[in-house]
Formats: structure tokens, C-alpha cells, sequence
């Protein structure tokens, strides 16, 4: 667990990041890691803040099950309400199939499947999100999954939640691998839609967040991509 921003947490479980935002009623998180990791994630949260009944919010960028494997026993554990996009909700709900790459259907071999979760609040457009979490809004960054979502925290310059949106490595943004993409064109898009954004710093789900007016990268990402 490290402090990459302002009140913003990362816990780094293998090779997926998620994050916990400090607010004055509680903490919001950001993902929930791979299947099976939820004790860890509340150790972590219960050493870095000294309890783990404080998680109020669990924000999900997108149905997949590095993303959303803790959510069950993690919303079972806090009572936390859980917000994801209304197009990626009924994979997480189980009341459908998620549609898979070859990839991800060898990876899926290696971890087992995530435990279905209720979702208290749907997402269908850009906007705040709809519970109290001051100063956060949602944008729906389609491409890597239907109803995939990145979140604009406006504290310290602007701290973007990418999600799956894009990756980073080297201190540079990346594309999400296409094997790993729904839709490329409108991953595409998406990357050129957030860099029209202002923040200063970016946390991914995979790779290491960027600092110092992070939008430049994202923006050079985008001219690649043209």
C-alpha cells in the first residue's frame, strides 16, 4: 500500500492495482482485485487506516475478474454501495455471460470465477457519481468492455482512475492490448476522449501511476493512435 496522490491509496496485488480514495465519510474504492484476495485487501486497508468497516463506496470500472473478483465478499464485509455501469452490470451481477478473448478464456483456466455481486447504482452516462463521493465524476470510456468507466477526482490538480482505459509502463501511456479489447475503435475513442481532460496525475489498473500533468501522456497516446 503507497500513497501515489492526495488521499489516494494503491495496494498492488500482482499485476492489478486497485485504490482507496480517503474522504472525510469513509473510503472509496476502486476496484477490487482477482478472486480470492478480499482478506488481503481488507488487511491492507485495516493496517494503512486502522479498521476495515470504513469502506463506504466501491466504485468498478468494468466486468472483468481481476476487476470485480473481491466485489461480493468485499460489499458483503463493508456494506459499502456498489456503482458500475448499467452495459457491464449484468455480467457482474451474473445475470449474464461475460463475452471472452481466447485470452482471457486460457486465463480464466488459472483463476476461478468471480463471485456474482448486486449493484446498488447503474451508471448510464457521464456525471457525477451517483452517491456522495465529493469531487468525483464518472465518464463512460467504452472499448475494453461495453460499459467500461474511468473516474475524475478533482483534488490536487485532477487524479484520473484509468481503469482499463489504458495502461502505463515506463512512464508512458499505453494502449490496452488489443487481444484484451472489446471494441478497438471505440478504445480508441476513448484514450482521445480523456485527453481532453484536465488532471495531473493517472492510476491504472495495470502499471505504475503517472504524475505531472499526466494529460500530456494520454494526449500523445491519442496522436499515436490517429
Amino acid at each position: 500500500m503507497r500513497e501515489v496522490a492526495e488521499g489516494v491509496l494503491e495496494l498492488r496485488m500482482g499485476f492489478v492495482n486497485l485504490h482507496f480514495v480517503v474522504t472525510d465519510d469513509g473510503v472509496v474504492l476502486v476496484d477490487t482485485g482477482l478472486p480470492g484476495r478480499a482478506p488481503k485487501v481488507l488487511r491492507a486497508l485495516s493496517e494503512a487506516r486502522g479498521t476495515t468497516g470504513d469502506i463506504t463506496t466501491i466504485l468498478v470500472t468494468h466486468q472483468h475478474m481481476d476487476h470485480v473478483g473481491g466485489l461480493a465478499e468485499l460489499k458483503r464485509a463493508s456494506g459499502a454501495r456498489v456503482v458500475a455501469h448499467e452495459l457491464d452490470a449484468p455480467v457482474i451481477t451474473g445475470a449474464a455471460q461475460p463475452r471472452l478473448s481466447p485470452v482471457q478464456r486460457v486465463a480464466g483456466l488459472l483463476v476461478k470465477d468471480p463471485e456474482p455481486a448486486p449493484v446498488d447504482e447503474l451508471l448510464t452516462g457521464d456525471g457525477p457519481v451517483p452517491v456522495p463521493v465529493p469531487g468525483m465524476r464518472a465518464f463512460h470510456t467504452p472499448g475494453h468492455t461495453p460499459g467500461h468507466v474511468s473516474y475524475l477526482l478533482d483534488r490536487g490538480g485532477g487524479i484520473l482512475f484509468t481503469g482499463d482505459a489504458a495502461g502505463s509502463g515506463g512512464g508512458s501511456v499505453r494502449a490496452t492490448p488489443k487481444a484484451m479489447t472489446d471494441d478497438l475503435a471505440a478504445a480508441r475513442a476513448s484514450v482521445a476522449r480523456l485527453a481532453t481532460l484536465d488532471f495531473d496525475v493517472a492510476v491504472f489498473g495495470h502499471g505504475s501511476a503517472v504524475r505531472g500533468n499526466a494529460v500530456d501522456r494520454f494526449r500523445a497516446l491519442a496522436d499515436r493512435q490517429r
